[in-house]
C-alpha cells in the first residue's frame, strides 16, 4: 500500500511540475505589452487617415450609386467602404486578429 501511495504521490508531483498553467504561458512581459501598445497607437495613427479617406470616397460613391442602383445598393457600397477595422490593436499586431479594410 505504501508503494502505491508513493507512486501516486510521485506521479502527481511530476505532473504538476511539467504542466505549465495556461495563464502563465500566455502572460507577457511588461516591455512586450508596452511595445505592442505603442505599435498599435502609432499604427492606428497611420491607418486611420487612410481608412477615413476610403470611407469618404465610399460615401460619395454611395451617393452617386443611389439614383441608379437604389437605396439597397447605395447602402451596401457605404457599409463596405466605412465598415471593417478602424483601430489597430495589439492583437492585430500579434496576428491574432485580422485587419478588414473593407467591411462585410
Amino acid at each position: 500500500m505504501r508503494r502505491i501511495t508513493a507512486l501516486l504521490l510521485g506521479l502527481t508531483l511530476i505532473a504538476s511540475t511539467t504542466v505549465v498553467p495556461a495563464h502563465a504561458a500566455s502572460r507577457e512581459s511588461t516591455a512586450e505589452e508596452v511595445t505592442y501598445g505603442a505599435g498599435s497607437f502609432f499604427g492606428t495613427l497611420l491607418y486611420a487617415p487612410a481608412k477615413t479617406s476610403f470611407c469618404v470616397v465610399g460615401a460619395v460613391t454611395s451617393g452617386l450609386t443611389l439614383p441608379f442602383g437604389g437605396p439597397q445598393t447605395a447602402g451596401k457600397v457605404a457599409s463596405a467602404a466605412c465598415g471593417g477595422t478602424w483601430v489597430i490593436t495589439p492583437g492585430t499586431l500579434k496576428g491574432k486578429e485580422r485587419i478588414r479594410f473593407v467591411g462585410p
